[in-house]
């Protein structure tokens, strides 16, 4: 391993020259320096980086914690992040939550642990109006940013969101303004704000509408591909007599697709049939999904503008990101009733 005293030896100057050099001190002249780093690349000097943070008690080290990384929302927001991070001269540390409270928890621990210098967290969503390790966070004053809503136990915190309420409005105006009355609601969990939020775009629609509220279309679907298939099976026996389906996100939407096509349900002809996300698979699907689209390196970005503005020691504040009806081959008005 080579040290700045072997540095300094084959320069023929001081440790503390060849120390001045790595920090760019001002009272080193350039000439000086481009020699010094010059040799320290040539010999592979490899900078202590614990050994910086100890001193000036900065690591240049970010904690990113999310669900999952197959979910394909988090893919762009993270490299949007990781992207500037690395711009800012910013190492990022990864954990996986799995949605679990308990593995949330022990991730940041162990960021804490390593005295990270910021973190980025999508929470673990839950009806309690506390979480331990959110307070936590707080004692230990380590900025903060939420990746999505805010819920009352990460009030607190800063955060970016999208403008769940608002999209799902336009979603479900978009399906009314084709001529559907009977609109099914694949609703997400209830615990997690966004879902509540798109509930309620959803609501608020049909009111502006004036389409009267049925509780029959409105089915608890989850998040998933395989939840989105289970649901349209449930609305299939209930014989709700939908003629289009509002879905909580793209992966429900996609998997109540896919059901209806296997039996034998036509894609839009039958069944009209709104995502949210825009996630790739949507725009790929066997029948391109129409969708919300949410601006995701937007969203990495406006989270490390965030992020860089508490390091600065600036107040926290929210982002709320618009985002944009994409209109596909999943949505048509509804064919006209049977004569009997």
């Amino acid at each position: 391993m080579i040290r700045l005293k072997d540095i300094a030896k084959a320069g023929n100057v001081s440790v503390m020259t060849v120390s001045k050099v790595m920090r760019d001190a001002p009272d080193i002249s350039t000439a000086t320096k481009e020699r010094i780093r010059k040799l320290a690349d040539d010999m592979g000097y490899v900078p202590d980086v614990t050994a910086r943070g100890l001193r000036s008690r900065k690591t240049r080290l970010l904690g990113l914690v999310i669900s999952a990384a197959t979910n394909p929302i988090y893919a762009r927001v993270m490299m949007a992040i990781e992207e500037r991070a690395h711009r800012a001269g910013y190492d990022i540390l990864f954990a996986h939550s799995l949605n679990d409270p308990k593995r949330e928890a022990t991730s940041i621990k162990r960021f804490l642990a390593r005295r990270v210098d910021g973190l980025f967290v999508s929470p673990v969503y839950r009806l309690e109006g506390m979480a331990p390790i959110y307070q936590e966070i707080n004692k230990h004053g380590t900025p903060c940013v939420v990746l999505g809503h805010r819920a009352p136990f990460c009030q607190e915190f800063a955060n970016v969101e999208t403008d769940s309420l608002h999209a799902t409005m336009e979603a479900t105006k978009h399906l009314i303004r084709l001529g559907h009355r009977r609109i099914a609601f694949f609703s997400g969990p209830l615990a997690a704000p966004w879902g509540k939020d798109r509930l309620e775009g959803y609501r608020l629609a049909l009111a502006d509408a004036r389409i009267p509220w049925d509780d029959q279309l409105v089915f608890m679907a989850g998040g998933t591909i395989e939840e989105g298939a289970n649901t349209a099976a449930k609305m299939l026996t209930e014989n709700s007599k939908a003629t289009a389906i509002q879905a909580v996100n793209d992966l429900v939407a996609i998997g109540a697709a896919g059901h209806l096509i296997q039996q034998g349900v036509r894609i839009p002809q039958e069944m009209s049939i709104v995502g949210f996300g825009n996630i790739l698979t949507s725009e790929h699907f066997q029948i391109p999904l129409t969708t919300v689209r949410q601006p995701k390196m937007r969203q990495g970005e406006a989270a490390m503008d965030l992020m860089e503005s508490l390091l600065q020691g600036e107040p926290p504040k929210s982002i709320v990101i618009p985002a944009e009806l994409v209109v596909r081959s999943s949505t048509a008005p509804p064919m006209p009733p049977k004569v009997e």
